[in-house]
This record gives structure tokens, C-alpha cells and sequence, in this order.
């Protein structure tokens, strides 16, 4: 039976020899190796990208992705592989269940991720069930993180790099969607990426990764949200956490929790962003003990490692953001679907809007997004 240097082969990703399987071209090297695997370990391969926005300097920019260069990019990867490419226009899609949720929650105050918004919607509903309708076996994407296989369902787990480490973006991943998923990347470094590309002659070998919001490749999201939410450029006060009035601010949206740089105000002392009340339109600041806190509530939780079977609660290792470290730390889970977390040590910077990922090991429980904290000196964060 064939195999690669990553190990693919029809018996380790579960699936007969032959399977159509259809992969999510977003036109970078990751899927685009991810699709090269597949196609050298003998699966019938159809590459789709999704058309997801079409806004002037978002389609050359450098961080994008899915839309303009990218397009082609994808296609031209698959002529190399000579596999069939299809390109489906997701923007309306896309339009209304990322950047609309994206400018909503800045403009409430919140710190959105819309790479998990994305991934729940537009990929891992839409696409995956067009990838039904094409009689395919199994989606794959190009996400660093791993599927194992058990009697009960799939379990999502971390990717062997932790440096690149995606599976905090899947948390929010159904079972069955799971079970229908494939992550071929899980078990390989970013190097050991681009030297598969190199090998397979894919044209995208030595393409830049992309860094920024796919939909604001600049990284200046304050003026798409300026543009589609103009309340939320409602000047107001800049507080301090014991009611002074420090200075003014020029819209909540320039702020997130935990911030430093950039308020622009003379205090005598280091203050960060420790809350934000968009409805007064106002940023509440203070001392770096002021954005500490002792856990936060969740809602929309989702267990993937089975609601019926893990118990109301569980001692695990928390993740609250992508780049952030594992937090020891307790889940009490509610017969509505939220949840409560306790961190065993106070975190800093636990911002509405942003996930709580919960995990055993190096395998995803599940999560929640966050919608309150609880600070160590009482002071509530909401949004």
C-alpha cells in the first residue's frame, strides 16, 4: 500500500483505498500539501475553494486568503496534482456569519475570533455538506491538528508541533462533523510542510504564511468596523477603576482587555484595559491586578469529548486564547450549556469574545466562548 514521508496511506486516516476525499483549498502551501498527500497516497481528490470576500486591497493583500490571487493559486496547485478544482461563492455566507459577527462583537465591546466563526459556519457546515452532496468519504483541511479514531466517535487532539497547534480554532466542531474531518498536517512541523510542497513541485512551495485576519490582511480592523458599525465610534470617557475620569477615547472598538500602548493618557502609574461598558461608551482601566481573574462564564459550550459522558465537573487544562499557554484549572458544566471555569491561578486578560478551550492532555474536551470574568478584586468583565 502506497504512503508518504507523513505516513498517509487509506488504513492511517481510516478510509478504503480509493475514497473520494475533498479537500479545502484556501490557496496557501498548508492545503495545498494537505490535497499533494492525499493525492500521492492514492484517494480520488477534489480540491474546492471558497470565494469568501471581494473588497479592494483585501483581495492582493499579503494576509489574505480565499479571495483574488488566492483563487488562482489553489487552481494552480491543483493542475500541478491533476485533480478536478471547484471555486463556490461563499461571500453572502461568509458576509453574515463572520465579518457581521465580527463587527458586532468589537462594537459590544468583545474580542472576536472569526477563524473559529469560520470554521463553524462556512467550512465545517457549508462545505462539509457540499462535500456530501459530491459522494465524498471525508473533507480534509490543511488545520495543524489531529484526528484519532475510536470506538465511539473521533477525538480531536493537539498537533504534534505545538507551535502550530490549530485545534483551539476547532472547539467548536461537531461530532459528526468530526468524524467526517480529516487533518493530514496533524502529525508534521510548518518545515516539514514546505519540504513536502518542494517535492511535490507545488507552485505555492515558498509562499508566504498568512498572519493577518483574512478579511483585513493590513490588520487594521478598527476601520472595517468603523465602516459597517458606526456607533461604535462613539467617543466616551476613560475611567479609572476607582471612578476617575483619566481622559477621552475615540470609539470602544480601538480597545481589547488586557491592553497597555496606545491610551494616550497620563496617569502616573502603568494601567491597562480592564474593562470595557460599550453601552456607556466607556473604557474602565487600572493596575495589571485590576485584569486578573479567578475564572468566567461560558456559553454555547461544546463538548466534543461527549456532553453524556464526561461529568458535571472536571479538573482539566484550560486555553484561552491561541497563543496562550495551558492554565490548570476547573469546568462546571450547566444543564443550559454554559459553563462555568476556575482558574487555579488568576489569568490575565481574560477577554468576552475569545474561546475557552478545555483539555485533557493533548486532547481537546471542548469549549465555550467566554461572556463574563471574574476579576481577583471583584471588578466583573462583561460583554
Amino acid at each position: 500500500m502506497r504512503s508518504t514521508g507523513a505516513g498517509l496511506s487509506p488504513e492511517s486516516l481510516a478510509l478504503a483505498p480509493g475514497t473520494r476525499i475533498v479537500v479545502a483549498m484556501s490557496g496557501g502551501v498548508d492545503s495545498a500539501v494537505c490535497a499533494g498527500l492525499l493525492a500521492e497516497a492514492g484517494f480520488e481528490v477534489v480540491g474546492i475553494t471558497l470565494r469568501l470576500y471581494d473588497h479592494g486591497a483585501a483581495v492582493a493583500g499579503k494576509g489574505s486568503c480565499c479571495a483574488g490571487r488566492d483563487i488562482e493559486d489553489a487552481r494552480a496547485v491543483a493542475d500541478r496534482l491533476g485533480i478536478p478544482h471547484y471555486v463556490l461563492d461563499m461571500e453572502r455566507r461568509f458576509r453574515e456569519a463572520v465579518i457581521d459577527d465580527f463587527a458586532d462583537s468589537y462594537a459590544a465591546g468583545r474580542t472576536p475570533i472569526p477563524c473559529v466563526r469560520c470554521n463553524q459556519s462556512v467550512k465545517f457546515t457549508d462545505l462539509l455538506a457540499v462535500a456530501r452532496d459530491l459522494g465524498a468519504s471525508a473533507l480534509a483541511t490543511g488545520h495543524y491538528a489531529r484526528r484519532v479514531g475510536g470506538a465511539s466517535g473521533a477525538a480531536l487532539h493537539a498537533a504534534a508541533d505545538p507551535s502550530k497547534d490549530q485545534s483551539y480554532f476547532l472547539f467548536a466542531t461537531r461530532q459528526d462533523q468530526l468524524d467526517f474531518s480529516r487533518f493530514p498536517l496533524g502529525d508534521l512541523s510548518k518545515d516539514e510542510t514546505r519540504a513536502h510542497a518542494e517535492r511535490l513541485s507545488l507552485p505555492v512551495a515558498r509562499k508566504a504564511e498568512s498572519q493577518d485576519i483574512c478579511f483585513v490582511p493590513q490588520g487594521h480592523y478598527s476601520d472595517l468596523v468603523a465602516r459597517l458599525r458606526p456607533g461604535a465610534m462613539m467617543p466616551g470617557d476613560i475611567v479609572h477603576v476607582d471612578g476617575r475620569v483619566l481622559g477621552r477615547h475615540e470609539g470602544v472598538i480601538h480597545y481589547t482587555i488586557g491592553q497597555r500602548r496606545g491610551l494616550r493618557i497620563a496617569a502616573g502609574e502603568a494601567l491597562h484595559v480592564a474593562a470595557i461598558d460599550h453601552a456607556a461608551h466607556r473604557v474602565i482601566v487600572g493596575p495589571r491586578d485590576a485584569v486578573l481573574a479567578t475564572g468566567a462564564r461560558l456559553e454555547a459550550a461544546n463538548w466534543l469529548a461527549g456532553a453524556d459522558v464526561i461529568p458535571a465537573w472536571f479538573a482539566c487544562a484550560l486555553k484561552l486564547g491561541h497563543n496562550e499557554d495551558l492554565l490548570p484549572g476547573r469546568v462546571d458544566r450547566h444543564a443550559d450549556g454554559d459553563a462555568e471555569v476556575t482558574f487555579d491561578e488568576p489569568a490575565f486578560a481574560v477577554a468576552p469574545g475569545q474561546a475557552c478551550v478545555a483539555y485533557d492532555g493533548t486532547r481537546l474536551i471542548g469549549g465555550g466562548w467566554i461572556t463574563r470574568t471574574a476579576s481577583a478584586d471583584g471588578i466583573a468583565t462583561a460583554a
